[in-house]
């Protein structure tokens, strides 16, 4: 009897031990590009992160009460040096125990290799998608996920969504990062597999004042329509601007970077008839997501509801570990993400923690309809996009 006592004050000690007792913080960061090449995007994207982990915290079932705090950083998008810096003051100074984030491919990746892994911490991206990130897997400890697809899938998609529009001949431009170039190379061997033709496929630098030289080259490559593989906020606009106004091109394919109200606010009904795609949740996740926001933010805009999950994600799997500890909860990202178990949608965060502290299962659905088909790796669906009088509507999802 005695020895079964002590059996259970131990097993008592440990779970008190595990779960806080109730009591303490966990925090985590959401580095995203508030300022630089895509802060129109990321205006809607944190916010989205900061109400899932307000929803877990709101519900006092994470770990036995502890409450959840949004610690921000700005990543810049394209400074990696800046990024590495905010990574770093987080997780040292703030006591991040995950990152939401990076956005950008290229900060993601020089801050999961200078900071998240040297100190051991967890990174879920909403929205970095290189391809080339995929190939960190063998060295990143297991630390890093993402809920958006790679571009390897998008360049995929990309090519089905022109060639169904009768566009088998295209100019590309892309910004000379990890993000544009891969990006542009996954679509150019996608299109070609498929019997396209690219014309051109060239960079162009961000933060110039004039890109007629750059669009004087596109035009003379020509084409049915230009691809901008860039940044809304930044030198993917000046592009379009210059090809508008020179009449170089009159309709454009905007990839994930350059789909946003800022499109709509600086160019309206002068793109009219051009296409894009970026990942999405189907109209049903769409509209259960949007349900749970109200008027917050924008539910529909690129990588928002991912952003939702990847905050989520990390809690979850905090929770199945019993742990706040990165070390204790990485293995469980991938269960908490994927069957079996009972379906959990946007939401339905709350109803999740009671499940995995009385043991169970849950298959974590989402704003996005995650499904993490690997480490680091989401399979992810794509909305395709028209411009029709001067506004972004939905022709269907892929």
């Amino acid at each position: 009897m005695k020895k079964t006592l002590l059996a259970t004050a131990a097993t008592a000690l440990c779970a008190t031990a595990a779960f806080g007792a109730g009591h303490g913080e966990v925090k985590i960061g959401i580095i995203l590009g508030y300022t630089g090449p895509i802060e129109s995007l990321v205006a809607e994207m944190g916010p989205a992160g900061e109400l899932a982990i307000q929803e877990v915290s709101d519900s006092g079932l994470l770990l036995g009460g502890m409450t959840a705090t949004a610690v921000l950083g700005d990543d810049t998008c394209i400074d990696a040096g800046a990024a590495t810096a905010t990574a770093e003051r987080l997780i040292t100074s703030d006591g991040v125990k995950g990152i939401v984030g990076g956005d950008c491919s290229g900060v993601t990746g020089a801050m999961l290799q200078n900071v998240a892994v040297p100190n051991g911490i967890v990174m879920v991206s909403p929205s970095a998608t290189s391809p080339g990130l995929s190939h960190m897997n063998n060295e990143d400890e297991g630390l890093f996920f993402r809920t958006a697809p790679s571009d390897a899938r998008q360049g995929v998609v990309m090519t089905e969504v022109l060639m169904d529009l009768g566009i088998n001949e295209v100019a590309v431009t892309y910004t000379n990062n990890d993000y544009g170039k891969g990006l542009a190379d996954a679509f150019q061997a996608a299109y070609e597999e498929a019997g396209g033709t690219v014309t051109i496929n060239a960079a162009h630098e961000d933060g110039k004042a004039d890109y007629s030289a750059e669009v004087g080259a596109l035009a003379a490559a020509g084409g049915q329509r230009l691809v901008v593989a860039g940044y809304v906020d930044q030198g993917g606009s000046g592009i379009i601007r210059s090809a508008l106004d020179t009449g170089a091109f009159d309709t454009f394919h905007f990839p994930d970077g350059m789909i946003g109200a800022k499109l709509e606010e600086n160019f309206g009904s002068e793109i009219d008839g051009s296409s894009g795609q970026h990942p999405s949740p189907s109209a049903e996740l769409a509209e259960k997501f949007a349900a749970i926001v109200g008027d917050k933010f924008q539910p529909t805009s690129p990588f928002v509801p991912e952003t939702y999950d990847a905050a989520a994600l990390i809690l979850l799997a905090m929770q199945a570990a019993g742990s706040v500890e990165p070390a204790d909860y990485k293995e469980k990202i991938m269960e908490v993400a994927n069957a079996p178990g009972e379906k959990i949608y946007p939401g339905e965060l709350a109803k999740a923690l009671q499940i995995l502290a009385d043991g169970g299962d849950i298959d974590y659905v989402g704003g996005s309809g995650v499904e993490l088909i690997g480490p680091g790796e989401s399979a992810g669906t794509y909305r395709e996009i028209t411009i029709d009088g001067g506004a972004i509507s939905t022709v269907t999802f892929r």
